[in-house]
């Protein structure tokens, strides 16, 4: 005996089917909206992707250009700040050329109205073996500087002992300053007249000392009182300023008083002196 139901069940799942297909198909044609769905969904993740990769590649972009433009101004700054420390240096230099000018004509003007033989230097150092206080100046025999040669300067308006010449080069020359302990000076003072020897104590800060002055001269004598080389010796000439009066020393049991002196010349600002010898009228600009 045969049974009919798988057939009338295959035939029925069959024609559910095709009507499934039919009905799918009839909504797809008909609205197509799936398919758009599709497409935003594509262009959305597309334009997503595209503006994070703009972005990033915008950034890095950014980011490089920032580094150059860092470096060229470091450049820039770099090349300016040299340029504005040359400047300075320039400005600085013109300053000190016109102070220097003005410190030259000044020892020039001094040359010229200078009754003494002459022979303009410039100290250069002091002594090189430390054995005693002493100058050295950028003159020697070639230019006619001498032995126990004064030397002279001007500073500030005022000429000034500086000390004699004690080794003679060819081309430099040693001198032995007024504040040298070894030093011996025969004074006077400009007003009162009263003599006396001055000597140094070794040390440009100190005063020198003006010893062996007649008692007497204690009324007449003042602290600011101006003493003068004397001429006394032959080495010095007379009538060079040599210091004022910056204290009275006065013993009632001694035969004779002394005085300090600062001395007229600023030896730490020195830098132009003048040897002169003994004949006048005559200028030697060696």
């Amino acid at each position: 005996m045969t049974t009919k139901v798988p057939v009338r069940f295959s035939t029925t799942s069959y024609v559910f089917t095709a009507l499934m297909l039919v009905s799918f198909s009839i909504l797809f044609f008909s609205t197509r909206s799936f398919i758009v769905d599709f497409k935003n969904m594509g262009l959305s993740l597309f334009s997503g992707i595209r503006g994070t990769v703009y972005e990033v590649s915008s950034f890095v972009s950014r980011s490089v250009l920032s580094v150059r433009e860092l470096a060229a101004l470091r450049r820039e700054y770099a090349e300016l700040t040299e340029r504005i420390a040359r400047y300075e240096q320039l400005e600085r230099n013109a300053a000190e050329i016109g102070q220097e000018n003005i410190r030259l004509r000044e020892q020039l003007g001094f040359s010229r109205n200078l009754s003494f033989r002459h022979i303009p230097a410039e100290i250069t150092g002091r002594d090189p073996d430390n054995l005693f206080p002493a100058l050295v100046i950028n003159k020697g025999v070639h230019a006619g500087v001498q032995n126990n040669m004064s030397v002279i300067a001007w500073q500030n308006g005022t000429q000034g002992l500086v000390g004699k010449v004690i080794q003679a080069g060819a081309f430099e020359s040693l001198v032995m300053p007024v504040y040298n302990s070894s030093s011996f000076v025969s004074s006077r003072f400009a007003s009162s007249r009263y003599e006396g020897i001055a000597e140094g104590q070794g040390n440009p800060d100190l005063p020198l000392i003006m010893r062996f002055i007649q008692k007497r001269a204690r009324d007449e004598i003042n602290v600011g009182d101006v003493v003068i080389s004397s001429g006394m010796g032959g080495i010095f000439p007379a009538g060079i300023n040599l210091g004022r009066v910056s204290a009275i020393n006065y013993q009632e049991n001694e035969i004779s008083m002394e005085v300090d002196l600062d001395m007229i010349i600023d030896f730490s600002r020195l830098e132009y002196v003048f040897v002169i010898g003994g004949e006048t009228g005559k200028d030697t600009n060696g």
